[in-house]
Formats: C-alpha cells, structure tokens, sequence
C-alpha cells in the first residue's frame, strides 16, 4: 500500500494540494515574476537507534534572488547499510524527481538530482557512488555528488529529523 507523501514548505507550513500541482503553481509564478530558475532535488538520512529519518527536498533557485522549497520527511524502521541507505535516498530523489520533470521541460527549468554521497574513497558513502551516478544518469537527470550536492547535503541535512 502506497502512502501518500506529505510536503510542507520550509516555514513548516502543509501543501495541501498534489505536488505536481503546487510545483506548476510555483513555476507559473516565479516565471510570470521574471526569475530565472533552475530546480535541485536531494535527500539525506540520519539513523538513529533503530530509525532512520529520510528528508527530501524540491529546492527552486532564481537566479540571483534567492530560493525557496518543498520538503517532505519519512521514518523507515528497516536496518541498512550505509551504502543501501545512500541508494535509498538516491532513489527517493529520483521518485520525485521523474513525475515533475515533465513539468520543469514544459516550463524550461533545468532540473539536477544531488546524491549525499562523498567523492573521496576515504568515505563509506563513497561505497554507493557508481551505482548512485549510474542510476541518476541512467535516468536522464543531471546528477551532482559532495561537494556540489548542496541540495542533499545542505539543505536536506538541515531538515532531516
């Protein structure tokens, strides 16, 4: 059974409508007010005890005007390794991110998916990065890694429970 995700606004504040309808609701607007745009979508995880906090984040950025996002948060109680949970979030950036990029094409918005996973070999979330890119690539998506990946690393990690 399939829940539905529940997104709020960084103000804490609830979407109440689809996502898909608030993006092209956002993007409509930010457009008809002249910003430029451009779109990155990211997760990050944080375990503790025997939960573990997925935060994903739609994160606008108007070219020298700011930002603002959408963020929505679960608890998984399933025990992983650091490079399932790496993939995990890889992967619920790409759930996001594949039924909105219809939208930001139709709308001209370049869009890129940013992996939490750490480019140096010294990490164990280095562990996840071919399979992370490979996935993202695969997909058609722009993909970003630490420590471009401000999207996941960032702002995802700020707001992860």
């Amino acid at each position: 059974m399939e829940q539905q995700q529940q997104w709020r606004r960084l103000d804490g504040s609830p979407v109440k409508k689809d996502i898909a309808d608030e993006i092209r609701s956002a993007l409509v607007r930010e457009k008809e007010a002249g910003h430029e745009l451009k779109v990155c979508i990211g997760t990050d995880s944080q375990v503790k005890g025997a939960e573990t906090a997925f935060a994903t984040v739609i994160v606008f950025l108007r070219k020298g005007k700011g930002g603002f996002m959408y963020i929505n948060t679960e608890i998984s109680r399933q025990k992983m390794s650091v490079k399932e949970r790496m993939l995990k979030e890889v992967a619920r950036s790409i759930e996001v991110a594949y039924p909105l990029s219809r939208l930001f094409t139709l709308y001209g918005v370049d869009m890129e998916v940013h992996a939490d996973i750490n480019t140096n070999p010294a990490f164990k979330s280095n562990d996840a990065l071919k399979e992370a890119m490979g996935y993202i690539l695969g997909m058609g998506f722009s993909f970003r890694a630490k420590p471009e990946a401000f999207a996941s690393s960032s702002c995802a990690n700020k707001v992860v429970q």
